[in-house]
């Protein structure tokens, strides 16, 4: 069974990342290629499978045409 994490901001960063997503109108595989990344590794993300790094974070942010700062203000906004 795949591991997941469940912390309120965990869910609040997958939530924010997936809507950014469906947003900016890529499906995950088109995700995935602007992050020279396989499709699994968008929905693993998406799913809670994966934690998502401070580096990670900011290639998406480059991937989707959002400022990372804005994730990160958005998830001290949430309850631990």
């Amino acid at each position: 069974m795949a591991r997941t994490f469940d912390s309120a901001r965990h869910e609040a960063l997958r939530a924010f990342l997936a809507e950014k997503r469906d947003k900016s109108g890529l499906r995950q595989v088109d995700l995935a290629k602007r992050l020279k990344r396989r499709q699994d590794y968008v929905s693993y993300v998406e799913t809670g499978q994966k934690l998502v790094e401070v580096v990670e974070l900011m290639e998406w942010a480059d991937a989707l045409g959002f400022d990372a700062r804005d994730a990160i203000k958005h998830l001290y906004k949430i309850r631990k």
